[in-house]
């Protein structure tokens, strides 16, 4: 007994250890250097001026719910008030600030990602292994590095929606008050990625679908006496529910509260101090004057040069330039740009927003094996269940679908990747590869559930497919760095991290 709680004592610190490591290497990339370019990057020129709106009380109009704003304003304002972070300054958000001021506190939410998607991998499937690994992966995804180091929005948009989702799969574990908390802070995590773009409805979406799904086998297994009667005979073969199997023990009311009252409420309440400077239009009509904005923008490298289909997003087929000049030693220095480097000529900064090549690719690959997989079960299931139940019971055998809390995880996965990724098919507004990031939690939530799998083989050659994939991730990071932050590059360097024609 001493042994195994020895055994345990040292599992648990390797793994705190290791997740620390990985909050520690988010939290330095995001942070270093942070004012190297003195200017508003891409759509800083809405978020963080619009920010600086709110402080100054200057009345203006914005495409958006305010919510993300609020919190950029939140981090200006104490970042005026910091004694360092002042090296460099600029007036195009309306005042005099350092990028510092409005891009910290979106570096500091950043760095916390990772951790949020581990949590809710162990949440999902208790194993360290596998929560520490989608921790590492999106610690090592290029597009939220740069997501998070300028003033934008998305990375709010999914630690939001990724907490909501968390705290409703921890509610269904936890009984009385504790249960009610839980349950009001994911509603409050719904409305509030909502209340930062409507996109952020995908991961309540996305609740509600395998909700639903996890009713509807519910149902397919007969009524709750036979099914805990079926346990009982099998339990030792049986394995325990998974999370969202457990999501069909909540109520009507509160599911009603979680996934519709309390996210009403906080959507509607983020709107107050919006309104309070800018009374016209009123609430109903925001509401219509953002639908109708969107409605009116076209799509196509006329409206903007890097539009992407949605269905290229997956293969990242056509990232987006959030920052590109080029710098000469005979030139006279750019006050938005660094130092060059010594004894450089021609020199070219360029941020790309897009993920990590090798973190995108195997993922999608990992999610169609899934789907794949999951498609064969079900289908299996669908021919056994009327003939086979009765005989599978008397043999002591566990039905075929779901057979294991990794299948229902496939079906978790699947299905909100779908909620976040198909609702764009019908937009036909100019669309972003950031538009993806939500879908790209659950991808990399699939990649490491093989990897963690593999890894576990008692085969040397899958242990040695999980531990190549691990550094094929880590490397192409470290390759694409430089354009993830903005390093100086020659043109060589640069034409070798541009792959494909359309990166470019």
């Amino acid at each position: 007994m001493k042994i195994n709680k020895k055994q345990f004592n040292k599992s648990t610190w390797v793994f705190a250890m290791g997740m620390l490591g990985v909050f520690l290497l988010s939290l330095t990339l995001r942070f270093w250097e942070l004012e190297r370019f003195n200017t508003l990057v891409f759509d800083e020129v809405y978020y963080a001026k619009f920010a600086n709106d709110y402080l100054t009380k200057t009345p203006f109009f914005n495409a958006h719910p305010p919510l993300s704003q609020y919190i950029i304003a939140i981090g200006i304002w104490i970042g005026t008030h910091l004694p360092f972070g002042k090296t460099a300054v600029n007036s195009m958000a309306g005042s005099l600030l350092s990028p510092w001021d409005y891009r910290w506190l979106n570096a500091l939410t950043g760095s916390f990602i990772p951790l949020v998607v581990g949590a809710l991998a162990y949440q999902l499937v208790p194993r360290r292994t596998f929560a520490f690994i989608a921790a590492l992966f999106i610690a090592c995804d290029g597009l939220f590095l740069v997501e998070s180091r300028y003033a934008l929005n998305n990375i709010y948009l999914v630690l939001l929606g990724i907490l909501g989702q968390l705290f409703i799969f921890k509610s269904v574990e936890a009984e009385g008050k504790k249960r009610w908390i839980l349950l009001v802070l994911a509603g409050i995590g719904f409305g509030a990625s909502a209340a930062i773009k409507w996109n952020g409805l995908w991961f309540l979406f996305g609740t509600y679908l395998i909700l639903l799904c996890a009713w509807a086998v519910r149902f397919t297994q007969g009524n709750k006496a036979d099914e805990e009667q079926s346990r009982e005979v099998n339990s030792a073969l049986i394995p325990p529910e998974s999370p969202v199997q457990k999501l069909t023990q909540l109520n009507f009311i509160e599911v009603g509260l979680s996934l519709a009252v309390i996210p009403i409420l906080v959507y509607s309440i983020s709107w107050i101090p919006h309104l309070h400077l800018n009374p016209t239009p009123n609430f109903w009509q925001m509401q219509t004057e953002i639908l109708t904005y969107h409605q009116r923008i076209k799509s196509g490298p006329a409206v903007h040069p890097y539009c992407s289909a949605w269905y290229g997003w997956p293969l990242m087929l056509r990232p987006i330039v959030y920052f590109y000049k080029t710098a000469s030693s005979n030139g006279q220095p750019d006050p938005v740009l660094p130092p060059l480097p010594t004894g450089a000529t021609k020199i070219i900064f360029d941020v790309h927003a897009m993920g990590n090549p090798a973190l995108w690719w195997l993922s999608t690959l990992a999610l169609m094996l899934i789907i794949g997989i999951l498609v064969h079960r079900i289908s299996v299931w669908v021919k056994t269940r009327s003939e086979a139940s009765v005989e599978l019971i008397e043999q002591q055998r566990p039905i075929l679908f779901p057979p294991t809390a990794q299948m229902w995880l496939a079906l978790y996965l699947i299905v909100n990747w779908a909620a976040n990724l198909l609702p764009w098919v019908k937009v036909s507004r100019c669309v972003f590869l950031y538009h993806y990031m939500g879908c790209s939690v659950f991808a990399a939530l699939a990649l490491a559930w093989w990897v963690d799998r593999w890894l576990h083989s008692p085969q040397t050659r899958l242990r040695g497919m999980g531990v190549t994939i691990i550094f094929l991730v880590l490397g192409a990071f470290i390759f694409w760095m430089p354009i993830y932050l903005g390093l100086p590059l020659s043109q060589w360097e640069w034409k070798i991290r541009m792959w494909l024609p359309s990166w470019v």
